[in-house]
């Protein structure tokens, strides 16, 4: 436990006090700002329209969610799919770069610690994005009143999501000592999962359908952005991380036994 904390702490501050780090939360902020004043302007408009109905009250639990919450927390996922292999492409690759690496694998360290610690940083960071959003959500709750559950059950699917693109984005580090390759190849497994869940879509079993919808991405995020939990989901989620951070340990390994 000890070398995983002292790993971790050094990646974060590593992670966090990057130039690159500070660039991404700018954009991030910028992005979610303009975005965010736009969605709230239209929802104004709308509840201005709507002044007169009685149903205003539920008009505006029901629309807040959907007009401005949801596509504010869409283009989170969208930064973040193409962010996270930028701040991972440093954690392996970077170091098998500057030859640090080969020091790392001769330490007292497992390559599972090796793992924990370096995901736990990325993980922490993508948390600290996360949060840049719901502070704007905060900040809608002053003008709008609105219950907390769905927005924050939708936040936690986008973090669940950014989960699983630092597993992947990690993955792809450790495959090269290119950073460049290592981003690349980390957007393209971000952009995968996505992509593979729309093969339901395509197939005509039924079999075949519940296993791509059992494996989508999309569907397990469009139940917690509906407020809704389910065991599925979470097995799903946690999986995914699992075995990309089982094959990062493994690629780890196996090049401190070639070592």
């Amino acid at each position: 436990m000890k070398q995983i904390l002292t790993l971790f702490k050094k990646e974060f501050k590593a992670l966090f006090f990057s130039p690159l780090f500070y660039l991404i939360a700018f954009l991030t902020a910028s992005l979610l700002g303009v975005t965010f004043s736009i969605s709230i302007l239209n929802f104004a408009n709308q509840i201005s329209n709507a002044m007169m109905s009685l149903s205003l009250g539920s008009t505006q639990q029901q629309n807040i969610h959907y007009v401005v919450f949801l596509p504010h927390l869409s283009l989170l996922n969208l930064i973040l799919m193409f962010m996270v292999p930028a701040l991972a492409m440093r954690l392996i690759s970077e170091e098998k770069k500057n030859r640090t690496f080969d020091l790392l694998l001769t330490s007292p360290i497992t390559s599972v610690q090796i793992v924990v610690g370096k995901y736990l940083s990325l993980l922490t960071v993508v948390l600290g994005l996360s949060a840049l959003a719901f502070v704007y959500i905060m900040v809608a709750h002053r003008m709008f009143d609105f219950q907390w559950a769905p927005a924050f059950m939708a936040l936690t699917g986008i973090f669940l999501v950014g989960a699983v693109y630092s597993a992947l984005s990690m993955f792809a580090s450790s495959l090269t000592e290119n950073t460049t390759i290592a981003f690349f190849v980390g957007i393209v497994f971000n952009i995968s999962v996505w992509i593979l869940g729309g093969f339901s879509e395509l197939v005509e079993s039924t079999a075949m359908k519940a296993v791509f919808d059992q494996i989508s991405l999309n569907q397990h995020l469009q139940s917690l952005v509906e407020g809704v939990l389910r065991l599925n989901g979470v097995v799903f989620f946690a999986s995914v991380i699992f075995l990309f951070c089982f094959l990062t340990e493994r690629v780890i390994e196996s090049a401190r036994w070639r070592s």
